[in-house]
């Protein structure tokens, strides 16, 4: 028996194919479902089974599409949820039969409240993986705040349950394979490692390590502010995804895309953090295509309202296109690709300064300027540079205003999220600095309080 895992690192998160001979089952797919099917091709298996954790908020699942694609049983924990298409509905000790091996359905809530995990059972019948979803994951739990407030520490109480629920029933050797936990914002921390067992969880999780009460209070401590698209995720996955549409968006000349950043449309530069500061049309915004890219714009964006996608080229667009489906932003009406200048029609172009915390440092007693720090709120509460002033990404957008004009050095933890800031507040009466560095540096050079 084999297990592949499918990783989806721009939000965090894998999916997983486990296969016997020619016959296999999928668990939590993504929306481009592609990369399985060409997967289980490779493979030579025939997907039978798609089994679904939870009901997912973090991004529109696949499987929905992936099952009528071939025809496959699609196995969900629906609870309460009236869900707008057919489905295997599954609950606490169920099993699935899938060709020689088998799932054993573990309820686990705490994630979401009719959350299960699958116990891998081979063709002998031992328990050899557990598919944790938002769960166990590998030395944290999944975040617990999903359903709201009022539901948090009701919800923690749950999620240590349900992590020492399946320590206590699955031997030592048994390995963990999670949904979450590899940068994913559904993590209620950061997960360690990329593979573990229940023997090693037994010994780093704090669910089993720590008493509840203690476990609870640090986890609820822990958490911090996630992605607003989240909102819509449930929504779409319990009413049914459409199909994907992955094909290169329609090209815009040059007139059209102004048109589009003079109304005020989301027209969206994917090029490198330094080649946007370098040079880029007015009124667009800056987001690098690597990393956390779908996280942030999908944060950010205003949901539903027409996209255009500037990049270098059309894989470039296309990778864009890729990332945003993911999430259901599907509302992407053109694109633009190839030299900037070009893209342009040989209009001026804007362009802003790149520099690094040494820079800030020479800078500090020779001018007047305002430190912009764009990291969460509990980032800059741990350290931040001496007289920054805060507004943490995800806010930015409607605070433009509280950002002075002259100029503006503007930095995050590494550059990404900054890079995205000093493009939103890129305006005549502001001189932008971007501070393209690591954090730590204002640190060794005694610019943090």
């Amino acid at each position: 028996m084999d297990i592949s895992i499918i990783e989806t690192s721009g939000l965090g998160d894998r999916s997983y194919l486990v296969a016997d001979g020619d016959t296999g089952a999928v668990i939590d797919p993504q929306r481009d479902i592609d990369r399985v099917l060409e997967l289980a091709d490779h493979r030579g298996v025939r997907i039978t089974h798609v089994l679904e954790t939870h009901i997912h908020n973090d991004y529109v699942t696949g499987g929905l599409e992936l099952a009528r694609t071939t025809d496959a049983e699609y196995v969900v924990a629906p609870g309460d949820d009236q869900l707008g298409y057919q489905y295997h509905a599954v609950r606490d000790g169920d099993t699935v039969e899938v060709g020689t091996f088998q799932f054993r359905v573990v309820h686990t809530p705490g994630h979401t409240q009719h959350h299960v995990s699958y116990a891998l059972h081979d063709s002998h019948g031992t328990p050899v993986a557990v598919f944790t979803g938002g769960s166990m994951l590998h030395g944290t739990t999944g975040r617990t705040d999903l359903l709201g407030q009022e539901h948090t520490e009701a919800m923690s109480h749950a999620q240590f349950h349900s992590v020492r629920k399946l320590a206590n029933e699955l031997p030592g050797e048994v390995e963990v394979y999670p949904t979450h936990g590899f940068g994913s914002f559904c993590s209620s921390t950061p997960a360690s490692g990329d593979s573990s067992t229940i023997a090693e969880q037994r010994n780093t999780n704090p669910a089993l390590t720590q008493d509840e009460q203690t476990y609870v209070d640090e986890l609820i401590a822990g958490l911090s502010e996630y992605p607003a698209y989240y909102a819509h995720m449930g929504v779409i996955n319990t009413q049914g995804p459409d199909p994907v549409d992955l094909s290169l968006p329609q090209p815009v000349e040059p007139a059209e895309l102004r048109r589009r950043i003079d109304a005020g449309e989301w027209v969206i530069d994917l090029r490198s953090r330094t080649a946007f500061a370098a040079g880029h049309l007015a009124g667009t915004l800056g987001f690098e295509l690597s990393g956390s890219f779908v996280a942030y714009l999908g944060w950010l964006y205003t949901w539903g309202a027409p996209l255009t996608l500037i990049g270098d080229d059309h894989y470039q667009i296309l990778a864009a296109r890729r990332e945003l489906a993911r999430i259901g932003v599907d509302n992407v009406t053109g694109s633009a690709a190839g030299d900037i200048h070009t893209i342009a029609e040989n209009a001026p172009l804007r362009s802003y300064r790149v520099a690094d915390f040494n820079d800030l440092a020479e800078t500090t007693n020779t001018a007047t300027f305002t430190v912009l720090d764009v990291r969460r709120a509990d980032e800059y509460r741990s350290s931040h540079v001496t007289g920054a002033m805060n507004i943490p990404l995800h806010e930015l957008p409607g605070r433009i205003n509280d950002v002075p004009a002259g100029d503006v050095w503007v930095h995050c933890a590494s550059g990404y999220r900054s890079s995205i800031a000093a493009s939103m507040i890129d305006q005549p009466h502001r001189n932008v600095i971007l501070v393209d560095d690591q954090f730590d540096n204002a640190e060794k050079l005694n610019l943090t309080t």
